[in-house]
This record gives C-alpha cells, structure tokens and sequence, in this order.
C-alpha cells in the first residue's frame, strides 16, 4: 500500500516528474487501501488499468467523464480510504446546477490548505495587498467559491465583509422570463454593497462582471471605489475584452482588475497570470498544475486545438483528496501554452458555451 507521505498534496517540497506525479497519484487512487469506494468500484468497468497505463498528462484522457455521476453518488463514497476513519472534511460543495441537477464533491482540509497558499501567492504576484478589508459579493454555501472568499481576507490580515448572493434564483427568474425581478434582485445587492463602500475601509472588491456594470451606472459609488479599492477580482460570469477596457480605463482608473476563474469540479480555480502589456491583452489564466489542469478541445471530436485556437475547456484535478479527470466543462476559451514546467495548456478569453448537456446556459449574476 502507497504510504500517505509519498502522495503529493501540494506542501512537499520535493520536485515530482510528471510521470512520478502520475503514477503516484494512480497508486493512492486505485490501492484498494488508499483509494475511495467510488473509484475502486469504477474501476472494474475500465478498459485499461490506470497503475499501469497513465503515465503522461495525454493518458488521463483515457478516463471516462465521470462528472455527471456526482449528482447522486453519496459522498462518502469519495473519501480516499487512505485518510482513516477520521477525515478531515471542510463540507460539501455542489457546482451550482447550471445546467441540471448539481453535481456535489467533498473538500478536505489539507487541499483547502494547499489551494489557499497557492491562491495567495498568486495574489501577491497581482499586487494585492496584505492587511486590507475585502467586501465579497458571493454565493455562501453550497458555492465552494464563497467559502474560499471567506478564507483568504482572514489568511491575509483583514476583515471580510460580505454580501450574500442566490444565483440560482437569479437563473431561475430568467429561465422563466422574469427579468425584472432578476434585475431588482442584482440592485438589492448593489445597494448592500454600496453601504459597506461608502462607509467601510475596503482594499479589496470581489464582484461578478454585470455587478459591476451596475455599480459603474452610481456615480458615489464609483468615486468611492477609486478613492479606497486597490484590487477588484472579478468573476463567476465572462467579461469580454471591450467591457474589461472601459471598466479597467474609463471607470475604475485608480484600481487594478483581476479575473479569476474556476469550478466547484477543480474544488477551486485560478487567478489571472500577471500581465506585462499593462492589462490590453487577452485575460490568461494558469492552472495550479499538477494538480489542477486544462486542456482545449474541439467539441465535437475531442480533440486538442492548437495553440491560439478556440475549443471547449476539459479540466482534470488530480490530487490526494480527489480524482476527477477528463471533465468537459460548460465554457470554451483560446488554448495558450502553459507556462514552463507546468502540465496541460493555459485558457483566456474565456467564454459560456450556448449549450451544455442539451441545457440553455444562463449565467445571471455569477
């Protein structure tokens, strides 16, 4: 059996080769002492042994997409045997229900720890600031997202101020042709935030793109976002380029824009990779490789686009808490190449596809 102290969890401090990488992490997940019943069971309609066939990050393409049999598998049934009895579980998170009935996973608190601190240096890396109040405008529970939002003000020395969002009831009023409640519903929330920024010390706004579109339309309060915000961190919803430009030039001048972009599937995501054209090219986020990487595909064969093409986003998370590879998610983006050493591609420019799994995708307000 594979010793819990040879599986990378993103805190070693050793260099891993892809293929150790990959051989490790099948060895936890398919050892009938370290792997979850989830998988072990799966394993047996495999038509190729992962201990012996996944040796490259090309290789995880071999699994099946497995995505949608996490709308009703019972959670526990994802726990890698390799923890014990007692796991240490943050809670359940679910992807939102998009497009259907939510698909849910388990977070565990040694990847929480890890995506944290790699979170945290990127932000360092994007200017934020140390010590600095946050005003979040997030879903809480069942949203991953908004757990991590509430983690990282406090990590980094400040107070998390918070504005809660339904996103669902949002999607909900426009699936059903109610857009006006669906935009009384997004003032209710401006209005929120707005009391906090008028009042508060913030350093930093965290938004979907169309809330700040909103705010951007408040002449108070967009004077009093230059005045005091270093950093806001947009996402949970597309921002095209042109948009990006008038909020980041002709709005929002005296604070610098960050995208992030993720998925509950990833338990987590990204932040941008910093720009050296002074934010006027394409918006490029870098997967936490190995663990969490991306590839490009053509939706309708599978297979890889070239560099600077446009396809469907397939993302893997391959970790000590949780296997989910080969999982084609509902946006499409340009392929870039990674940066050096990392597995799989980078994304930018990315954007919803129409349809997902014979589902109108409606974004709302995240």
């Amino acid at each position: 059996m594979l010793g819990a102290a040879t599986v990378p969890d993103g805190n070693h401090d050793r260099e891993w080769t892809e293929t150790e990488f990959l051989s490790a992490m099948m060895q936890w997940h398919f050892d009938p002492g370290t792997g979850s019943p989830f998988w072990l069971e799966r394993a047996r309609s495999l038509d190729f042994d992962p201990r012996r066939d996944v040796r490259t990050h090309a290789d995880l393409r071999l699994f099946p997409n497995v995505a949608n049999e996490l709308r009703v598998v019972p959670l526990e049934d994802l726990v890698p045997r390799g923890y014990g009895d007692h796991p240490d579980i943050i809670g359940a998170y679910d992807s939102g229900g998009t497009t259907g009935a939510p698909k849910r996973v388990l977070l565990l608190s040694d990847w929480f720890t890890s995506l944290l601190a790699w979170k945290s240096g990127r932000m360092d890396a994007l200017g934020f600031p140390h010590r600095a109040n946050w005003l979040t405008l997030a879903p809480t529970g069942p949203h991953i997202f908004g757990r991590l939002m509430a983690e990282l003000p406090r990590m980094r020395g400040g107070i998390n101020f918070t504005v809660d969002l339904d996103p669902r009831w949002v999607r909900r009023s426009l699936q059903e042709g109610r857009g006006d409640e669906a935009g009384r519903y997004a003032e209710h929330v401006v209005d929120q935030a707005e009391s906090v920024l008028l009042h508060q010390k913030v350093g930093v706004l965290v938004a979907t793109p169309p809330l700040l579109e909103r705010m951007a339309e408040r002449d108070e309060l967009v004077a009093a976002i230059n005045e005091k915000v270093s950093v806001i961190m947009w996402g949970g919803a597309h921002l095209d380029a042109d948009t990006r430009a008038v909020l980041q030039h002709d709005v929002f001048p005296n604070v610098r824009l960050c995208g992030q972009y993720g998925s509950t599937m990833i338990l987590g995501g990204t932040m941008e990779r910093p720009a050296g054209d002074g934010g006027s090219g394409p918006c490029v986020f870098d997967s936490f490789s190995p663990y969490v990487t991306f590839e490009v595909v053509d939706p309708g064969t599978g297979a890889a686009v070239a560099d600077g093409e446009r396809g469907q986003v397939v993302m893997h998370h391959l970790s000590k808490s949780m296997l989910l590879p080969n999982n084609l998610e509902r946006d499409e983006a340009t392929h870039v190449p990674a940066q050096p050493g990392a597995l799989g591609v980078s994304v930018a420019d990315v954007t919803p596809v129409a349809v997902f799994e014979q589902a109108q995708v409606i974004e709302g307000v995240y």
